[in-house]
């Protein structure tokens, strides 16, 4: 809709309205795509900024200036971090000292596939010798190249995050200057219907995250527990790991359940692996069923449908990134749906069969900040 000379409006028909908003969508996901490199992390530092918000506001009510105060709640956060990587790296080194052990596990393993090898197709050991040592350079040259790609990928993760804790700091100390300038890009009669949007994105974006850190947490003590009582070793290392990557949507427990069961077969017998099978394949359905419906799906309400296909389009516009940034993205975009009248189907189509109904949420009365964010 646009004015025309006289003033009077215009309405394009559906054929041209569908093509420019198809047309917007495919620009809108290029540009993220190829802005990938400065929009990932700022968007990463959006989300911890919004987690350390109320600690960096209850340290200026103490008195410090709002730059320390920002300071001190990142390096607290740090610090946090620090701690739980030390601590996965204690159970590696655990792990490490195990490798002769492991190692001679491995080459019982091997000697029972030679021998089914000689039985099942004839063909002696030496034959089968012969046959590694002329694969065994294609072999050696590409575990050196993986190598090479970890240790960059490793190096270019380290330079990533620390450019993500910087532009965290800044989005917190300048909160007061961003949240002016958004609202200054809309007319002043829409003003207090973007700072009432501005606070539930705020609420949610906080909510998302502190949601699952806390399923997280949960996950960790379930896994580990219940392995250490099956008897399976490593277990805080194999519970810690299954509880972080099954941050990473629908992939995350299928990798975990993986790495855990070759561990566990590494070290003791098959039976025992489909054990740590069994007990991350419950562990996650309690989860996904009882945890993340009460403790994450109360903040971000969208069907599983729609969680799914945001999923596929965060996996395709950022990698593993996009699967974890694409949720409260699309959170955030149902809540600007629900209070524009022409979007609101988008946003019951987002939503769940038991979400509370709002007639026209354009009639909700504002609630008023009294103080800025």
């Amino acid at each position: 809709m646009q004015n025309d000379d006289t003033g009077t409006p215009v309405k394009f028909p559906f054929y041209a309205r569908l093509a420019l908003v198809l047309l917007s969508i495919v620009l809108i996901l290029f540009i993220m795509h190829e802005g990938s490199t400065i929009i990932v992390p700022l968007f990463f530092s959006v989300l911890i900024a919004f987690l350390l918000l109320p600690l960096a506001k209850w340290l200026e009510r103490r008195g410090l200036p709002r730059a320390l105060a920002s300071l001190i709640s990142i390096l607290l956060l740090v610090a946090f971090l620090t701690g739980v990587i030390y601590f996965l790296v204690q159970q590696i080194v655990d792990f490490g000292r195990d490798l002769p052990a492991l190692q001679d596990q491995v080459m019982n393993w091997v000697a029972h596939l030679q021998a089914w090898i000689e039985k099942k197709y004839h063909m002696d050991s030496s034959h089968q010798m012969s046959y590694v040592n002329k694969n065994l350079s294609v072999i050696v040259g590409s575990v050196t190249a993986t190598a090479q790609l970890v240790a960059m990928g490793l190096i270019g993760f380290i330079i990533w995050t620390i450019f993500v804790f910087i532009f965290s700091f800044f989005v917190l100390n300048h909160r007061h200057m961003l949240r002016r300038f958004l609202t200054m890009l809309f007319q002043k009669k829409h003003q207090d219907r973007v700072q009432e949007i501005m606070q539930d994105t705020r609420l949610l974006a906080n909510g998302y995250v502190l949601g699952l850190m806390t399923e997280m947490i949960v996950v960790a003590v379930m896994n580990c527990v219940v392995l250490a009582l099956f008897g399976v070793k490593y277990a805080l290392l194999l519970g810690v790991l299954g509880a972080v990557l099954n941050l990473i949507p629908y992939l995350g427990i299928y990798t975990a359940t993986a790495i855990a069961a070759l561990i566990t077969l590494s070290n003791s017998t098959p039976g025992m692996a489909l054990t740590v099978i069994i007990i991350f394949v419950v562990v996650h359905f309690l989860d996904a069923n009882i945890l993340l419906p009460r403790i994450v799906g109360s903040r971000v309400k969208m069907n599983p449908l729609a969680t799914i296909i945001v999923v596929i389009i965060g996996n395709i516009v950022w990698g593993i990134p996009g699967m974890f940034l694409f949720i409260p993205l699309a959170g955030i975009l149902k809540l600007i749906f629900e209070r524009v009248n022409s979007l609101q189907p988008w946003a019951m189509v987002m939503g769940t069969e038991n979400e509370p109904k709002e007639t026209n949420p354009q009639q909700r009365p504002f609630k008023k900040l009294t103080k800025p964010e």
